[in-house]
């Protein structure tokens, strides 16, 4: 007892303690402020950071305090008890539990010792990333191989082929656990409420540059960027031609302009489907405007689509601002398509009589989740741009989903969103595939046949589709279609990082008419033959394509071979440009 109370004193004691704490923050919170800031580049950034952490050091204060009470409550108790030595040690361990242990807040971590904010490092989230791709890979790899040695040995020893189908199955059930760890452990790391937060302060800066670039305080003397709406392709296509303006816009400090009236979807113009891109400056009548690139004084620029633009800028995709990289590739497994996605989420904005269709359209339907979206592309596609791929083939990969999800035990319910422009896909799916709940709309996928697709109906039609699609937890798909692409770019913005959210069955994801795709080596490759190029760390590696079998097909920019090398040895090299931060904004 009276250890307690030299320890302690009297109740003077815990109001020392209290201050020695308050005064610990306070001089933490001062190291914070003093922070050099050696980018000018990065000023807004540097200032959103600084703030975050003057509220986080704020959170500690108020943690802190009712800590103290939570103790000095407990050493009351305590004191007003005769105790014995073992009490009082027990006493000791506890409060040596509190003071070297971290204050949990909502996923938000603190120490006494210093002020720890609970984000993860850049270094954690590229590994965390890296080891989810990896597992795919390696069973992309074993899965192909052992494939290709049962269609070997299927006639001549039949045993065999029966053992390598047990390994087929076991090694996918480990797969499925291996996956099914890294979810959880993402879920448990402690990070969770940071990335989340991220992703919404990231988006928040972004549309609030738009919106900014897009109402000008003076329409008249603002320079602008015209964008004609007449790309002779389908609606997916023609989407990503306003992004790419709506990106130029952005990078040349230019309001875009759309020229929509007589668009073959909706002759009646863009803004009768979405909302303006802009609320104060929609024409730039009256001035001279020049064509791409114009001069350095020109107010009007007139845009071409990206495959004629010359010269070609270096922001195009797979580009991303050079202020927002380095929180872009901590937060996000494919920041290109993060960008793109927050170009989508400005455009397409859709009018209350579109918002009324999609909400009334996914309620007739019945859709909810759980669920995966299939978007089986046919007609024109296959055999020019896209091979053909049949319905089993995407289901193989929606099992694998859905066993993935029920890796601990719980059954999840068979549900599927199936969108095609061959309503003959639906019917199938339903025949062979009774124990799933296969949602879709036969008369929508008729319309969007090539002899009707440019029509209003048809054009509703794809909007519910690409919405139905984004908003599922998985996509299975083909990305050499853009309405699957287009359906991915907006899953990012509905999730802190959704790069992971797919299965393409052929193209890896690209952006029409983009600059190179390079990787860079992080592994040194021997090639083993004539099929595989050599690679060195280090060596850059422009991509064409990933087999899904282990291997990527690409050329080694240092000695310009073209071949396969193993996809497991690259990291994706994040193309970065300096563009305006508008601080205005």
């Amino acid at each position: 007892m009276s250890f307690l109370r030299r320890f302690f004193g009297s109740s003077s004691s815990s109001a020392w303690l209290r201050a020695l704490v308050i005064c610990f923050c306070l001089a933490s919170t001062f190291l914070i402020f003093s922070k050099p800031d050696n980018n000018n580049s990065a000023q807004n950034e540097e200032q959103s950071i600084t703030t975050k952490r003057i509220n986080q050091a704020l959170q500690l204060l108020e943690a802190t305090r009712q800590r103290n009470e939570e103790l000095k409550q407990m050493i009351e108790n305590l004191m007003s008890e005769k105790i014995d030595n073992n009490s009082a040690q027990k006493l000791i361990q506890k409060l040596d539990y509190n003071m070297r242990n971290p204050i949990s807040m909502g996923g938000v971590m603190r120490s006494y010792d210093s002020v720890i904010c609970n984000e993860p490092s850049l270094e954690y989230e590229l590994m965390r990333r890296r080891i989810q791709n990896n597992i795919g890979e390696l069973w992309n790899y074993f899965s192909s191989e052992l494939g290709k040695i049962r269609k070997k040995v299927e006639r001549a020893v039949p045993e065999l082929q029966h053992e390598i189908n047990s390994i087929l199955i076991l090694g996918a059930e480990h797969k499925r656990s291996l996956l099914s760890d890294m979810e959880r452990m993402r879920e448990l790391d402690g990070y969770e409420e940071w990335r989340h937060q991220e992703s919404r302060d990231l988006s928040d800066l972004v549309q609030r540059r738009l919106h900014y670039l897009q109402n000008p305080a003076d329409c008249s003397k603002a320079r602008k960027l015209v964008c004609k709406l007449n790309k002779g392709c389908g609606y997916g296509c023609q989407l990503h031609h306003v992004v790419y303006c709506f990106i130029v816009a952005y990078a040349t400090e230019r309001t875009l302009i759309l020229k929509s009236r007589g668009w073959r979807y909706h002759k009646g113009g863009w803004e009768e489907v979405f909302h303006p891109v802009s609320d104060s400056c929609v024409d730039a009548e009256g001035v001279h405007a020049n064509s791409w690139p114009g001069r350095a004084d020109s107010q009007v620029l007139v845009l071409p689509i990206i495959d004629s633009l010359v010269p070609r800028p270096p922001y195009l995709p797979l580009s991303i601002p050079e202020d927002l990289a380095s929180r872009l590739r901590r937060l996000h497994g494919d920041p290109i398509v993060w960008w793109v996605g927050q170009f989508l989420k400005y455009l397409l904005r859709p009018q209350k009589s579109i918002k009324n269709f999609l909400v009334s359209g996914a309620t007739k339907l019945g859709w909810s989740k759980p669920i995966v979206g299939i978007h089986v592309r046919r007609t024109d596609k296959v055999g020019t741009e896209a091979a053909f791929h049949s319905i089993e083939e995407y289901m193989t990969h929606v099992e694998d989903y859905f066993l993935t999800l029920e890796t601990n035990g719980t059954m999840i319910p068979r549900r599927i969103f199936l969108a095609s422009d061959d309503a003959r896909v639906i019917d199938e799916a339903r025949k062979k595939y009774p124990q799933y709940e296969v949602i879709g709309d036969s008369e929508v996928a008729r319309l969007a046949g090539v002899s009707t697709r440019y029509t209003d109906n048809a054009l509703y039609g794809i909007v519910l589709d690409i919405h139905l699609l984004s908003l599922s937890d998985f996509l299975v798909c083909t990305f050499s279609s853009q309405v699957c692409r287009i359906a991915y770019e907006i899953m990012q913005t509905l999730y802190p990082d959704a790069a992971h959210r797919f299965k393409s069955l052929d193209d890896i994801y690209y952006y029409g008419g983009q600059n190179s795709h390079n990787r860079q080596a992080v592994i040194a490759h021997e090639a083993r033959n004539h099929d595989e190029i050599h690679m060195r760390i280090e060596d850059m590696v422009g991509v064409a394509g990933n087999h899904w079998n282990g291997f990527s097909k690409g050329k080694n920019m240092r000695t310009n071979q073209i071949g396969l090398f193993p996809s497991f040895k690259v990291n994706d090299k994040v193309e970065t440009v300096k563009l305006p931060t508008y601080p205005n904004a």
